[in-house]
């Protein structure tokens, strides 16, 4: 499935976020989160989340100093859920939260093999940016 869309959810104080409808049956057997370098989070299946690996960390040895840094740096950071609530929803952990600023209103975006989340805030700024760049290009 290709997961796309814009979907804006609240989140609760325990940093529970209700997973769009359109995204639940991809992630009904959980997930991953990770950070991102923009200040937003990525949430991936699993399946998808083991592509990303390969494609980030290749053949990274971890023999090489490099190649174990290379590994810290993406999969200490990612963590993992084994499904959605009842409701629906996946809790955030605090230091993701503060890493993307969540806090309330949380947006989630389709980006085709992942999900992100956003701040509201931020990803109308983020938005905002990309459509610029986007309409730059095409002059």
């Amino acid at each position: 499935m290709y997961l796309y869309g814009t979907f804006e959810h609240s989140m609760d104080d325990r940093g529970r976020v209700a997973v769009p409808a359109a995204f639940r049956r991809e992630l009904l057997d959980g997930g991953v989160l990770r950070p991102a370098e923009d200040g937003c989070l990525e949430l991936y299946t699993h399946e998808s989340f083991t592509a990303k690996t390969e494609e980030v960390l290749g053949d990274s040895d971890t023999r090489t100093r490099i190649g174990r840094q290379r590994r810290r740096t993406f999969l200490s950071r990612a963590h993992g859920f084994q499904q959605l609530d009842r409701q629906g929803r996946i809790v955030i952990p605090p230091e993701m939260r503060e890493h993307a600023g969540l806090d309330g209103r949380v947006v989630l975006v389709g980006l085709g093999d992942y999900v992100e989340l956003w701040d509201l805030e931020l990803w109308e700024s983020a938005d905002r940016d990309a459509e610029a760049a986007v309409a730059e290009g095409d002059a």
